[in-house]
């Protein structure tokens, strides 16, 4: 039986500032986005990613390690840092093969940038 993940849900207190980061400095196309309900969805290949207003029991900022493929993992690097993404890793060569950045979203959360293939 094979198993996909369909979805992602990242946790965030100020949803609005999320949403914003997202949407206009990572450039995801936003699909859906209700304030009120605290959620919104996001289009990308692959699984969806969502947002989600933290409740009373999911806490922002934690570690996520949701993984951001990209074709050109050094021009987007370079593209994120002139919008002031902050990354904790620059892109770096991993000891089995392949080459990953780390970086934060607007809430803290960790996220991998990673060309999806061994370089």
């Amino acid at each position: 039986m094979e198993v996909r993940v369909g979805y992602v849900n990242v946790f965030v207190k100020d949803f609005e500032r999320a949403v914003a980061f997202y949407r206009d400095t990572l450039g995801l196309p936003l699909h859906f986005a209700d304030a009120d309900h605290g959620y919104a969805s996001f289009g990308t290949r692959g699984a969806a990613f969502s947002l989600a207003r933290e409740g009373a029991d999911a806490q922002a900022g934690r570690f996520t390690g949701v993984g951001l493929v990209v074709e050109d993992i050094d021009a987007v690097y370079a593209a994120w840092r002139a919008k002031g993404v902050n990354f904790t890793m620059a892109p770096t060569r991993q000891p089995w093969g392949g080459t990953l950045a780390l970086s934060e979203d607007s809430e803290g959360n960790v996220l991998y940038l990673d060309p999806g293939h061994s370089d």
